[in-house]
């Protein structure tokens, strides 16, 4: 008889391949339900109780070193999860991160060493104009992903993340518990006004 662990670990790793194979096809994996309901519940929650507390900064372009605010390119507000945050929701959610990383160097032996991610709010009016997430003078960045905590979204709320490559353009909704991954350095895409607030956990797989 399978046990209830094995049986987790088997339908967890289950999403983490669909996910992969969807990027192997496309170069845009996506799959729909790669946290529980639970989890993003309690990660809208705390989104929701940082803000409430001032905790959300506004996002910047460039990396550590040449970071600066532009409203007229990106207009989200962010905060990043951190283990030192001592959040067990925030933990929870980087616990599922570390175990698909796990998956991905033993299946695709992508030699990831670190993540990093944020929460991302986008207010009513929101954008995130076109760009690419590999900074030109740090190539750790490998792979982009961002989870979506956005529950009864509708086509009307727009915030679709629209993906470029060459004269292709894929549009995808925000849609609660959807993750999409991509490589950082090879599609060129943006977020579209949204009218709603539009949440997402979004980070990046590192190779340093």
């Amino acid at each position: 008889m399978i046990s209830l662990r094995v049986f987790t670990i088997k339908k967890m790793e289950d999403c983490f391949e669909a996910l992969i194979e969807s990027y192997l096809d496309t170069k845009v994996g996506v799959v729909e339900h790669f946290v529980s309901e639970e989890l993003a519940q309690h990660l809208v929650n705390r989104l929701f109780d940082l803000k409430e507390q001032n905790l959300l900064k506004a996002a910047g372009i460039g990396n550590a070193a040449k970071l600066t605010q532009n409203s007229a390119i990106r207009s989200d507000a962010i905060y990043w999860l951190d283990r030192a945050n001592n959040n067990e929701h925030e933990n929870a959610f980087l616990d599922r991160i570390a175990a698909f990383v796990s998956y991905l160097n033993r299946s695709c032996y992508t030699g990831i060493t670190g993540y990093e991610f944020h929460f991302a709010l986008f207010d009513n009016g929101s954008f995130y104009r076109k760009h690419l997430d590999q900074f030109q003078d740090n190539s750790s960045r490998q792979f982009s992903m961002i989870t979506y905590l956005n529950a009864n979204w509708q086509a009307e709320d727009g915030g679709e993340l629209c993906i470029y490559d060459g004269e292709a353009t894929q549009k995808i909704a925000p849609t609660n518990r959807k993750t999409v991954f991509f490589k950082s350095n090879e599609l060129v895409h943006e977020v579209l006004e949204t009218h709603k607030p539009r949440l997402s956990v979004t980070g990046w797989l590192r190779r340093d």
